[in-house]
């Protein structure tokens, strides 16, 4: 597969990644050329600026969930029929997974992907010295090929002057410069960035604002030309294994709106390959669960800012807790887990497990190694899979209840529930590392 594509990267974080990604997602998009983005890592709310920006699904590529061998074949399939493919990087180029080495790094992606990468360098409160930070970066792995520079925060025509000078000893080129100014409205809150559903023309106006800036400070040509430097990519786009055809297609609703923004693309594509029919609903608005549902996913999101909402929905509430007292498939990723619970923050929420959540200061982020401690909708006991926690909640479960996983990293504990056909759990899966979920769960919405 042949597609032009850079990679977005940066010596830390804060430095304006995505500014400078979004913008020219959107600068390219405007353009009329087809962008496919695509984000390094476990993030779920930067993909939606992205697909704001291009018209196309925000994909993930995380090394550590999926294995190293499945980042270009997950690429390959969301970048199919674009002209352009833009990847962000996460955090600093070489920062990865805790204590593995490069695995999951920025750095690591590029050269699976062979894609040359741009940095984006903070050029606040530094002259000449941003020459030996930039030779720094492109000097430590000889197989990481950058491709040139974005200055950012560059604060007049003088201090550009002097940053160009310093970075013609690098040989690199400059590819943009962005002044110093206000930055656009991206409003954060507990855990980064609002998500677009919540503020969609708000949204519309900041990626509006990220491309008029990146357009008018950045060499689009010269970094379209880089882009289409990258050579083909060996091997096959990744596709989700269909089920045979005929059989029934049951109903596998699909938590969406403001609260449950929290999904990899690859999810429903999976459940509709293994021969569901998938439809998104909004526990906000909707009073009942989608015609004929036979199965329910819940991924993440905020129900926590949404608590008041949510438990005024009772209708919605009650069909929910009807359907997994049925003993029906449900499936329920860490705002589901909340969402689920008996209450949170003090408000009534489904009830379907025997737990109460509340918020804390407490903010619990890493990867993690999972295995299957009992048989589930989702998976057989003693199947292995890698994720990602990511919250400010505390679950307070009741006795006697069956974890969903035994996890192994960093420390040894259980987690989740499995319960009738409920699993439930904080743990985040990429289901194309392990296709026979989404399969599993069909089958079980079947029978």
């Amino acid at each position: 597969m042949s597609v032009p594509r850079l990679v977005i990267a940066a010596p830390a974080s804060n430095t304006g990644k995505t500014t400078v990604a979004t913008g020219l997602m959107a600068a390219f998009a405007g353009r009329g050329l087809a962008v496919s983005p695509h984000k390094v890592g476990p993030d779920y709310i930067d993909p939606g600026y992205h697909a704001l920006a291009t018209g196309r699904p925000g994909r993930n590529l995380d090394a550590y969930m999926c294995g190293t061998e499945l980042i270009a074949p997950l690429f390959a399939h969301g970048a199919a029929g674009a002209g352009l493919a833009v990847v962000e990087g996460v955090m600093g180029l070489y920062d990865g997974a805790s204590g593995q080495g490069e695995l999951a790094s920025t750095a690591q992606v590029s050269k699976l992907l062979r894609a040359p990468v741009v940095l984006v360098v903070d050029a606040s409160s530094q002259s000449r010295s941003v020459a030996a930070l930039v030779h720094g970066f492109a000097s430590w792995d000889p197989e990481v090929r950058i491709g040139g520079v974005i200055l950012n925060k560059v604060a007049s025509d003088r201090h550009e002057a002097l940053l160009r000078e310093a970075l013609d000893e690098t040989g690199l080129p400059v590819l943009g410069a962005l002044r110093r100014a206000p930055q656009v409205v991206t409003p954060s809150r507990h855990l980064g960035l609002v998500p677009v559903a919540e503020r969609q023309a708000d949204a519309v106006d900041a990626v509006r604002a990220m491309a008029e800036r990146v357009a008018a400070g950045c060499d689009l040509e010269a970094l379209l030309a880089l882009a289409r430097s990258a050579p083909a990519l060996p091997g096959a786009a990744w596709e989700p294994e269909r089920a045979s055809a005929g059989g029934a297609r049951p109903v596998v609703a699909v938590a969406g709106g403001a609260a449950f923004t929290f999904a990899y693309a690859e999810h429903s594509e999976l459940l509709s390959a293994a021969g569901a029919e998938v439809v998104v609903f909004d526990p906000l608005r909707d009073e009942k669960l989608p015609a004929g549902t036979a199965g329910l996913v819940i991924g993440g999101g905020f129900p926590e800012v949404y608590a008041p909402e949510l438990s005024a929905n009772e209708p919605l509430r009650r069909a929910v807790t009807e359907l997994a007292r049925s003993g029906a498939p449900v499936a329920a990723e860490c705002a589901g887990l909340l969402y689920l619970a008996r209450e949170l923050d003090g408000r009534p929420m489904c009830g379907v497990l025997d737990a109460s959540a509340r918020m804390s200061q407490r903010l619990t982020l890493g990867y993690r190694q999972a295995v299957a401690v009992s048989d589930s909708v989702l998976a057989v006991a003693g199947t292995r899979l890698r994720g990602h926690e990511f919250h400010r909640t505390v679950l307070e479960p009741g006795a006697g209840a069956t974890p969903a996983w035994g996890l192994h990293q960093p420390e040894r504990r259980v987690e989740g529930f499995v319960q009738q056909g409920v699993h439930a759990s904080y743990l985040h899966t990429h289901w194309a590392a392990e296709p026979g979920v989404a399969r599993r769960f069909v089958e079980q919405c079947r029978a």
